[in-house]
C-alpha cells in the first residue's frame, strides 16, 4: 500500500476512500464522531479552506466507508453544513497525490489548515483524562464568541479545549467538561450571541470519538 507523508492511503481492491465536506468546523466534527461511532474507518485527513470549509478524508473498507460516509452526510445536513460527499470505492493511484495534502501552517490564522490525526495507539496530548463530553461554540465574529464563551464558563464548571479559525470570520470554540455541566454551558452560550454576530452552531458531543479528540485545537 503505498505511502503519503508518511499516512496509509488507498491502494488495494480492498480499500475505499470517503470524503465528506461542510460549511463549518462543528458540523464536521459532530458528523465525524457519528462517523466513526457507525462504521470501522480511519480518517486519514482533515484539511480547511479559506470558504468556511472543512473537508474530512476518511479510509476503510467499502461497506464501513460507505456507512459512515451517509451517516455523516445527514448528521450535516441536520446541522445546516450544506454537505458534499462521496465515495470512491478504489481510488486511483495516480490520483493520490491530488487528494492527498502536506500539512499546512496558515499564518494568517495561525494554525494548521491539513490536520492529520495521531495513530490510534498514541494518547491525545489534549487531554488529562477521559472527556465525557464536548461542547462547541461557533460563531461568524470575535465578539460573539467571546461572550458566549464567558458566558458558557459562567454556567457551569468547564474548561476551554482552544480555539478553530475559519474563513469568513468563523470561529469555533471547544469546551470540556461532564456531560451535564457542558450541556448547560452551552445551552447558556447561545443566546449570548444575540446581537453581537451570527450564532452558526452550539453543541454538545457525549463521548466523543478518538479521531475528534485527535483533532482538538489548541
Amino acid at each position: 500500500m503505498p505511502e503519503a507523508n508518511g499516512k496509509t492511503t488507498p491502494g488495494n481492491s480492498n480499500e475505499a476512500f470517503g470524503v465528506l465536506e461542510t460549511t463549518g468546523w462543528t458540523p464536521a466534527m459532530v458528523a465525524l464522531d457519528d462517523m466513526e461511532k457507525a462504521a470501522k474507518i480511519r480518517v486519514w485527513q482533515v484539511e480547511l479552506n479559506d470558504f468556511l470549509g472543512t473537508c474530512i478524508k476518511v479510509l476503510g473498507p467499502v461497506d464501513a466507508v460507505r456507512t459512515a460516509i451517509d451517516r455523516g452526510t445527514r448528521v450535516a445536513e441536520q446541522m445546516q453544513g450544506d454537505p458534499k460527499s462521496r465515495v470512491i470505492p478504489r481510488l486511483s493511484s495516480e490520483a493520490v497525490a491530488g487528494v492527498v495534502s502536506r500539512v499546512e501552517f496558515n499564518p494568517l490564522i495561525q494554525q494548521n489548515v491539513v490536520k492529520e490525526p495521531p495513530g490510534a495507539d498514541m494518547p491525545d496530548s489534549n487531554t488529562s483524562g477521559p472527556v465525557q463530553a464536548l461542547g462547541f461554540i461557533e460563531t461568524q465574529g470575535f465578539t460573539a464568541v467571546f461572550e458566549a464563551v464567558d458566558t458558557a464558563c459562567k454556567a457551569a464548571q468547564v474548561e476551554v479545549v482552544g480555539k478553530e479559525k475559519l474563513g469568513g470570520g468563523y470561529v469555533t470554540i471547544v469546551i470540556r467538561g461532564d456531560v451535564a455541566a457542558v450541556r448547560a454551558a452551552i445551552d447558556a452560550a447561545g443566546p449570548a450571541v444575540s446581537g453581537l454576530g451570527n450564532l452558526i452552531a452550539a453543541h454538545v458531543i457525549a463521548r466523543p470519538s478518538e479521531s475528534v479528540l485527535s483533532l482538538l485545537p489548541q
